[in-house]
Order: C-alpha cells, then sequence, then structure tokens
C-alpha cells in the first residue's frame, strides 16, 4: 500500500505556480487575481475561503473577498456577480456553496461569466469538459486527475467506480475518467444511492473514487486485492476524545481497505489539499486566456 499525499502534491504545485508568478513580478505585468464571494456565514465555509485567500498569498496572486449576509436577496447577489463579471482587473471567481436555501443555486452559477468561472460549474465549461476541449475543470475532480497523472497511476483500460453523481465531483469524474488521455480511457461505472447491489461493482474495479458522504463506507470486503481507492468524502463525527470535539472521517473504512489497496488517499490530507491547488490553476488558465 502507498499514500496518495495531497499536502505534498499540492505544495509542490504551488511552488511551481509561484515561482512562475515571480517571473510575471520580475517581468514588470500584473498577477492573476481570483476573488471569493462568501454569503452567510457557515463556518466550513469560512475556512475554505480563508485557505483560499491563503493560498493567493503564498503563491504570489491578488485577491478580493466579498462577504455578504445571509439575507442578501438573488436579486442583489446576482448585481454583485454582475460587478465582478465586469471587473477587468479580476481574472476568476467563485461563489462559495452552499447558499442559503432561499437563493437558487443554479441561477447563481449561471451568472458568472464563463470566462471568469474558475469553479469549473457554469454549463458552458461543464459542456467543454464533455466535449474535452480546454476549458475550468471543476477542482475537486481536476485535482484527482493531476494525483493520478503525477503518481503515474496507469488508468487505460481499467474499470473505474465512481460512488456518487452529483455535478462538483461524482459525474465530472465520470466524464474525465473516460476521456481520451492519460489520465483517462477507463471502463467508467458511475454508482449512486439508487444503485442496487453496489458492492458487486467495486468488488471488479480496478479504481474506486468515492464521494458519497457517508463515513466508513466502503468496506475491505468491498474492494478488490491491488485497487486504487480515491476517497473524496469528509465528514465531521463527533468524537468525544478529540480535543475538538470531532474528527474527519472520509468514504473509506481507511484502516482495514489500506491493507488491500496499492494506492490510496488519506482523510484529511488527500484530495482536500488538491482541490484548493487546481483552484490556483485555473485562475492562471484564465489569466492566460485574457492575455
Amino acid at each position: 500500500m502507498q499514500i496518495l499525499d495531497g499536502i505534498k502534491l499540492a505544495k509542490e504545485i504551488k511552488q511551481e505556480i509561484k515561482e512562475l508568478v515571480q517571473n510575471y513580478k520580475d517581468q514588470g505585468v500584473r498577477v492573476p487575481h481570483l476573488g471569493a464571494i462568501l454569503v452567510g456565514s457557515n463556518g466550513a465555509s469560512q475556512t475554505y475561503v480563508d485557505n483560499k485567500i491563503k493560498d493567493c498569498h503564498f503563491v504570489g496572486f491578488e485577491s478580493s473577498e466579498l462577504r455578504l449576509p445571509d439575507t442578501i436577496s438573488q436579486e442583489d447577489l446576482i448585481a454583485e456577480i454582475e460587478k465582478w463579471n465586469n471587473d477587468d482587473t479580476l481574472d476568476g471567481f467563485i461563489v462559495q456553496l452552499p447558499l442559503p436555501k432561499h437563493i437558487d443555486q443554479e441561477a447563481v452559477i449561471n451568472a458568472i461569466d464563463p470566462k471568469k468561472d474558475v469553479d469549473g460549474f457554469h454549463p458552458m465549461n461543464f459542456g467543454k469538459m464533455a466535449l474535452e476541449m480546454e476549458t475550468f475543470l471543476p477542482a475537486t475532480p481536476y485535482g484527482i486527475m493531476e494525483m493520478l497523472e503525477r503518481y503515474n497511476i496507469d488508468t487505460t483500460g481499467k474499470h473505474t467506480v465512481v460512488i456518487g453523481r452529483s455535478r462538483i465531483v461524482g459525474r465530472p469524474m465520470s466524464i474525465l475518467m473516460s476521456k481520451n488521455g492519460n489520465p483517462g480511457n477507463s471502463t467508467v461505472t458511475l454508482t449512486h444511492s439508487k444503485t442496487q447491489n453496489l458492492e458487486q461493482f467495486t468488488k471488479e474495479a480496478d479504481i474506486v473514487i468515492t464521494a458519497l458522504g457517508v463515513p466508513g463506507f466502503l468496506k475491505a470486503d468491498m474492494v478488490k486485492d491491488g485497487a486504487v481507492i480515491v476517497d473524496v468524502g469528509i465528514t465531521r463525527v463527533d468524537d468525544e476524545t478529540n480535543p475538538r470535539g470531532f474528527r474527519l472521517a472520509g468514504d473509506v473504512d481507511f484502516d482495514n481497505v489500506k491493507e488491500k489497496a496499492s494506492w490510496i488517499t488519506p482523510v484529511p490530507g488527500g484530495v482536500g489539499p488538491m482541490t484548493r491547488a487546481m483552484l490556483l490553476k485555473n485562475t492562471l488558465l484564465a489569466y492566460n486566456n485574457k492575455k
């Protein structure tokens, strides 16, 4: 068993970007600029945005942050998005999800200029991804693809089982793993909550990518020897023995599954750091597209 170390890999990627940005500075040109809009006071979302801002500072990007109350109307939120769409100094931005229940998430995503949609959620960018055109990829699937490539995981001709069909991870992951390229060229089975006898699929899989959000769901008897396991799930589980009162758990029963896996991502420290690093790469793409 070997670890797919997202922390180590994300550091390497951020260092590469930092050196590139320093070259821009040395040439006297402006640096990439990433923005984040946060609606409300969700603790996990605040932490995530704060970490994105720290990443920007590390690599030398300009960063902007707009915090709005959870009482803001959908109309007013979209008006703020339009301001950023029209801001030529801003290369890309994200609207942190989830949004308050009274706001239509689809309307907000559609309001973002596709050329600045560095989350890769806009239908135009999703369509380009499906057609294998250059575009912004959703950051988590992008991070997984980068991880597989940099760790030289052979995916060609392999059977990949994706658990979960969300537009953020599962569905784009199934598209990317079947694309013509490396990583890619897999035979993909997309499973979800309505899939019957799911373990029959996972037992045959060379690669399992799970984004279900159910702690410890994937057990050792559900995977075959030598499988590659990518755990996207991350859930807070109450734990009185932990000083914080909780621990972070993935979808995979890590301690037992690792004995059968050839490669496996830990939680935390696997996919999460890669997601943030890929947001920086998407911003770099937006910057270069403008140039």
